[in-house]
């Protein structure tokens, strides 16, 4: 039996000293980590920045110099029992198996803060990262023999001295130094706070990347801290609420907003855990010669707008950010995300670039792409939308998420009245944009945005049809992204930065596809039809679509073919260029950091300058080339005021470029010949005389479009032109002819209540309602004055026919006729009362049938 017991010791002791036997002591001198610098470059060699190991860089602080608010969040959120455990939490390993089992997957971890610090600075590298149950026997043996040799106190200083906090900083006071420019024995609780919620995962909790979602953690961690008695909910509270202010010491680097953006592309390849143990040469995207001309850019052109002699008040602009990306690649060529990343005056080292803004109409190309798709439209059962489609840019209510009216206004606030997409695009008109939006409705956008790479939006959500008009968020870097599908005809690219990682012993880690594979070869996913991504890089580069808004030869023009749209919100809080060549896809975000509105700042004044200039430096040595037209296109002469095929009467002819399929096979009704009496001026009737009877033409509008021509004096019969003439707008005769309003369907893209349908190729539309309300607006809720006799507050109930002729509208109130009209303009007064109203009209058309409005309700107290 002794003999026995002697051969199960010594099998013990020899798989203990196989588990065990070769791991180092865990002396203060093997727990102090060294780790080799990281070198980071650009793409030609030229270095960026060098991330210093522990050795050059770490200052270690005792215990007594850390304060209490570090340790105590730290200890909250990573290890809440580390002052009831011996180094290996059995509760939190039961916890995570637990947890592990009914998820099927890996969901939790039981590490304590002392099995981390052992791993990270006892063991082999490329044994920490092993998922085997021998690891963790040894690290769990490690932390025992930590516990028994240092205390409680002297293990977490350890552990916060050497932790990896994001941003290449390793250890609190190096943290402290990144991100709030001071000794870690100056931070407060909300500084402590948010900079343990890092240690989970620095590159999603990066606040100079994402300051949302870093400040979402943060209330995390003070949420744990209240939760174990560290504080209490008030002093949480003021902690969240403080504002942070960070870094703004210089120290050695080039591009340093793309650093940082690389260190969480880094993370997110290799992980946190190899990034934090340093060694790394690192080749980037980047040309350093086109960042730093783009910086000096954006600090030249910002400091034009400040000066702006128009404004002896100032523009109350700050910021902007760039982002420039080979649109065949996704390589990023240059990051700039704000003219100072040192000038905390202006949050300069938050990173423009990356932040979630609004886009204003920079998003409308999406919008244009995903109408125009001709097998989107018929799946969806509709015709496709084509640069020819005439749109009424004429004053209409719509209804938001929240059922609240909505009037779209243009920036010049003007109506337009009729005009092509191809205009209403490049020129950046709001209601035609909105119209098309809710023809195809708002998951369409959603979808073919996210089909670009933008996937800042999130199905579901309640955008309302302003989204069309910037009413998401996106990134300068995702909608520049987006931007190059357009330009490589049609294929989603991935923005990245990283071309090649190595260790520090030469190793490739990471390789991205190489240069000649990726110039070779565009990715493959087809994000829009190739015909579509051409017509809106056609109708982006047109000088001509965009000068009714621009100008000729505006800021936007460059010296080789380039398309771009310009964006800015309405409350002045960010406005965008965003553009391409075939060789580069580039965009602009002008703004303020902290969301204060500029003064009279747009896309074409602030963004546009730096996006011309950044266009211009980075195309210097670039041959000039055009964009490449893919088959399935065709040009079609069409008449321009219906964007139907001309007639002999039509003066006002284009030509323009379709999908093939979809070109107009209809004739243009606009221009109607109509002979008159030129003896006492008007129509000419049967008893007219021969002598006194000439052929002229004349122009029959929609009725969406007889307000508007009435507003510019375009209605009466005073000015013909004859047959043959130039044509000009003003010198035709317009009529409204009931009877004969066939354009509404001829590109005219009718919403709401008139149609669901827009045909490019029939004269006629057609849909589900003939007659719609344009007065009340939806929804609206009204006042009633007091002190104001009762018979002078009205309200005036308007309506307008669709694509037939009618013979007469009767007004209803609750279902009761409040009045009546037999010709333009259909509207009657009716006197207002307090409560709840359902408002709708009925009528006849040509035909007998009879049509009506959808119902609108409103509102009186």
């Amino acid at each position: 039996m002794p003999f026995v017991l002697i051969i199960c010791l010594l099998i013990l002791l020899g798989y203990g000293h196989w588990l065990v036997g070769d791991l180092p002591a865990p002396t203060p001198q093997n727990l102090r980590a060294v780790r080799p610098s990281t070198l980071l470059f650009d793409r030609q060699g030229e270095l960026l920045f060098e991330a210093i190991g522990d050795q050059g860089k770490q200052t270690p602080l005792g215990f007594e110099h850390i304060p209490a608010a570090c340790w105590q969040a730290t200890v909250a959120v990573e290890d809440s029992r580390f002052f009831h455990h011996p180094g290996v939490d059995p509760l939190a390993i039961a916890r995570a198996a637990w947890q592990n089992w009914q998820g099927g997957r890996v969901i939790s971890g039981a590490s304590t803060l002392t099995q981390q610090l052992a791993r990270n600075s006892l063991m082999a590298p490329e044994e920490r990262y092993e998922q085997s149950l021998r690891r963790k026997l040894r690290e769990a043996w490690l932390a025992v023999q930590i516990e028994l040799r240092f205390d409680k106190n002297d293990i977490l200083a350890l552990y916060l001295n050497q932790v990896y906090y994001g941003n290449f900083a390793y250890g609190l006071e190096a943290a402290a130094e990144a991100y709030f420019d001071k000794s870690a024995r100056e931070l407060d609780l909300s500084e402590c706070s948010l900079l343990a919620g890092l240690l989970q995962n620095p590159a999603v909790y990066n606040p100079l990347q994402d300051l949302e979602a870093a400040r979402w953690r943060q209330a995390a961690v003070l949420s744990a801290m209240v939760s174990h008695d560290f504080i209490t909910r008030k002093d949480a509270k003021l902690a969240h609420a403080e504002k942070l202010q960070f870094a703004a010491t210089p120290f050695p680097i080039e591009a340093p907003h793309f650093v940082s953006y690389v260190e969480g592309q880094l993370e997110r390849l290799l992980g946190a855990d190899i990034v934090s143990q340093g060694g790394l040469r690192v080749t980037t995207t980047l040309d350093l010669d086109w960042n730093r001309q783009a910086e000096a850019i954006v600090r030249r052109r910002l400091e034009q707008v400040q000066t702006d002699p128009d404004a002896p008040h100032g523009r109350r602009i700050e910021n902007a950010a760039v982002v420039a990306i080979d649109p065949h690649t996704g390589a990023i060529r240059t990051m700039v995300g704000s003219p100072d990343y040192f000038d905390a005056s202006i949050a300069g080292a938050m990173n423009g670039a990356v932040a979630l803004r609004q886009p204003g109409s920079a998003i409308k190309p999406i919008t244009y792409a995903a109408a125009m798709d001709p097998k989107a439209a018929t799946a969806a059962g509709r015709s496709p939308l084509t640069a020819a489609s005439i749109i009424a840019d004429v004053r209409q209510a719509f209804l938001t998420a929240e059922g609240e009216p909505y009037v779209p206004q243009n920036y010049d606030t003007a109506w337009h009245g009729p005009v092509s997409a191809r205009t209403a695009l490049a020129s950046s008109y709001n209601v035609p944009a909105v119209k098309v939006l809710e023809s195809i409705g708002i998951d369409a956008l959603i979808d073919q945005a996210q089909k670009q790479g933008i996937n800042s939006f999130r199905p579901g959500e309640r955008y309302g049809l302003a989204l069309t008009l910037g009413g998401g968020e996106v990134s300068l870097v995702e909608l520049t992204a987006a931007y190059a599908a357009f330009a490589n005809g049609g294929y989603r690219i991935q923005p990245f930065a990283v071309e090649r990682v190595e260790d520090v012993n030469g190793a490739t880690l990471f390789q991205a596809s190489t240069p000649q594979s990726r110039n070779s070869a565009i990715p493959q996913f087809q994000a829009l039809d190739p015909r579509v991504a051409f017509l809106i890089t056609d109708i982006l580069s047109d000088d001509t679509a965009r000068a009714p808004s621009f100008g000729r030869g505006s800021i936007l023009k460059l010296s080789r073919p380039a398309a771009v749209k310009t964006g800015t919100t309405t409350d002045w809080r960010d406005n965008w260029t965003v553009g391409y060549t075939p060789d580069l896809a580039a965009g602009v975000w002008v703004g303020n950091a902290d969301n204060t509105p500029m003064l009279g700042v747009s896309g074409v004044t602030g963004a546009g300058p730096i996006w011309h200039d950044v266009m211009e430096m980075a195309h210097k040595t670039m041959p000039v080339r055009s964009f490449q037209q893919p088959p399935g296109l065709i040009r079609v002469e069409v008449c321009a005021d219906s964007g139907l095929l001309p007639t002999q009467w039509c003066t006002r002819r284009r030509s323009e470029l379709f999908i093939a399929g979809t070109e107009p096979s209809e004739f243009d009704t606009v221009y109607q010949p109509v002979i008159i009496d030129t003896c006492n001026g008007g129509l000419a009737g049967s008893t007219t005389p021969e002598r006194c009877r000439a052929q002229r033409v004349q122009r029959v509008y929609p009725p969406d479009l007889q307000e508007w021509a009435k507003a510019n004096a375009l209605d009466g019969l005073a000015g013909y032109a004859t047959t043959g003439d130039s044509g000009a707008v003003g010198s035709e005769q317009i009529a409204f002819r009931n009877d004969q309003l066939t354009l509404a369907g001829s590109g005219d893209l009718q919403t709401g209540a008139d149609t669901t349908q827009q045909p490019s190729n029939s004269a006629t539309a057609t849909g589900d309602h003939h007659l719609v309300l344009t007065s009340p607006d939806p929804n609206s809720v009204y006042q009633l004055a007091d002190g104001l006799p009762q018979d002078q507050q009205r309200l005036r109930i308007a309506a307008r026919p669709g694509s037939n002729g009618i013979s007469g509208v009767t007004f209803l109130v609750n279902d009761k006729p409040v009045g009546q009209a037999s010709q333009p303009p259909f509207e009657t007064w009716w006197q207002l009362q307090r409560g709840t109203f359902m408002i709708r009209a009925v009528a006849q058309d040509r035909s007998g049938h009879s049509v009506e409005t959808n119902p609108v309700w409103i509102e009186v107290n």
